[in-house]
């Protein structure tokens, strides 16, 4: 049996995810043992798989000729080759980017690598086949991978909240300038990655270098096509407009799923990490917001939010309680009562001080920052 080489285990540093990194490596240290190589093609490699030492290296979807291929396994390497004629790569090294998933946008959406992934997994998610569920498993999971890598040292702030909001609105505006003003106080904006309040706070942390004359035009502008329905690919098309008009927009993570495929991811996020599964979505995105959340007004799928994120905060079981910010006391309280909820489970518990209900979005990222100050304290 094959055993793990001890110093390549637990080490993000043994990946390979880039034919950059795949050179550097093989000119400065002469050996493949033990590396992860991810997704990479070596199709013009093969001199070098054919000539350097790959004993307890693994090949995950790397394009290699047959010769190079034939060697390496000899080696006693593993090799998972390419799987055919899917529209998503599963072993991908990286998370999205808006313009990966919206390729071929100008053919229309159905086109775009985005809805034939919904479309693949619309046919398979049913059919109990082991080997779609297991490419799908293994594609989630390389997408953490890469999220991880991508967030490491960085201090993220999730902002949940409904995909009904319109563009053109007063709300949408408001959750912009919460994502702008979190982006300015050093923060990395993270949502469910989909339209409405989530792209409104990915679109205002692309807008934190620019002037609010940008935002305002920014909104009008998307204001055209208010929502994702009837055409997607006119509500994706204007926010394209707005990203090449202003193109040196700020970083935010947008973390949206195929399990809603019929809402498109938004374009503003300028990494997207998306997922087949949506309780592994929704866990993740709540886990790695380890500066806070902020809660906009939502229905049924916020309220899910807010309790998938007081429970471990109840229990500590991620450690110390991470803040929590309610926006729009009307809603909170008599429309959707779950703050008088959240006070009775915080209640004499390290959560307490660090919840707060704030009655509008420029309220937030001072709440954010009182409650990280309780935290310390």
């Amino acid at each position: 049996m094959q055993t793990m080489p001890a110093h390549a285990a637990h080490h993000e540093d043994s990946e390979i995810e880039t034919l950059e990194e795949f050179d550097a490596v093989v000119s400065a240290r002469g050996t493949l043992a033990g590396f992860r190589v991810q997704a990479v093609d070596l199709t013009d490699r093969t001199r070098e798989l054919l000539t350097t030492d790959t004993a307890g290296a693994v090949f995950l979807g790397c394009p290699m000729r047959e010769e190079a291929a034939a060697k390496v396994r000899a080696a006693g390497t593993l090799v998972f080759p390419p799987v055919p004629d899917l529209p998503f790569d599963p072993y991908r090294g990286h998370v999205y980017t808006p313009g990966e998933l919206f390729a071929s946008l100008d053919k229309g959406y159905e086109q775009t690598p985005d809805a034939l992934a919904y479309a693949w997994f619309q046919q398979t998610k049913a059919d109990g086949d082991i080997y779609a569920s297991m490419l799908r498993s293994v594609h989630d999971d390389s997408v953490s991978d890469a999220l991880d890598e991508l967030l490491r040292g960085t201090r993220v702030v999730g902002v949940m909240g409904g995909h009904a909001m319109a563009r053109g609105t007063e709300t949408y505006e408001g959750a912009a300038r919460l994502g702008r003003a979190l982006a300015r106080a050093g923060f990395t904006v993270a949502t469910g990655g989909g339209p409405g309040a989530m792209e409104a706070a990915n679109l205002g942390a692309y807008a934190a270098p620019y002037d609010d004359a940008m935002l305002q035009d920014a909104c009008q502008l998307l204001g055209k096509a208010p929502s994702f329905t009837p055409s997607i690919t006119e509500w994706a098309r204007s926010a394209f407009e707005v990203r090449e008009r202003w193109p040196k927009g700020n970083h935010s993570v947008g973390i949206p799923t195929w399990f809603y495929g019929h809402e498109p991811p938004n374009a503003f996020a300028s990494h997207i990490a998306k997922y087949f599964a949506n309780a592994t979505r929704e866990d993740g995105l709540l886990a790695r917001s380890n500066a806070g959340v902020v809660f906009l007004p939502g229905a049924a799928g916020t309220v899910q939010e807010v309790f998938d994120n007081a429970t471990p905060n109840y229990y500590e079981s991620r450690g110390e309680p991470t803040p929590m910010v309610l926006v729009d006391r009307v809603h909170w309280t008599e429309r959707l009562p779950v703050w008088p909820l959240l006070q009775s489970l915080a209640r004499n518990r390290s959560m307490e001080p660090r919840i707060a209900l704030v009655d509008r979005v420029e309220e937030a990222p001072e709440a954010l920052v009182r409650l990280a100050q309780a935290s310390v304290g």
